[in-house]
């Protein structure tokens, strides 16, 4: 007997929206950061920008410092942004696997 996939769009909507708000608030961070170095104004610390990055921003991350120019010259930054952005994707990949698509 074959079995039947069924798409879970409230999982799915959950999963998604997590990351597209955490990814967009680390962008806004990001800009927000890079104009208060320019008008030299209390900055983000660095430790919540990487702690963003681990709670599942790091292509929020890349994509500020791409647009901004923001810490593209701190190697530290552009690998932890790049190592949690992977990460994350396939963190989503198995999420969605698990818990939006499911066989019956």
């Amino acid at each position: 007997m074959a079995k039947e996939m069924v798409f879970n769009g409230t999982a799915f909507a959950l999963i998604i929206g997590y990351y597209g708000i955490i990814n967009v608030l680390m962008f806004a961070l990001m800009c927000y950061d890079k104009n208060a170095a320019i008008k030299k104004r209390y900055r983000i610390p660095e430790k919540n920008l990487y702690l963003m990055a681990v709670l599942g921003s790091g292509f929020g991350g890349l994509i500020g410092m791409v647009f901004k120019h923001h810490k593209i010259r701190h190697i530290d930054f552009i690998l932890v942004f790049t190592i949690t952005a992977i990460l994350h994707f396939l963190v989503i990949y198995f999420l969605v696997g698990k818990f939006a698509i499911t066989f019956v």
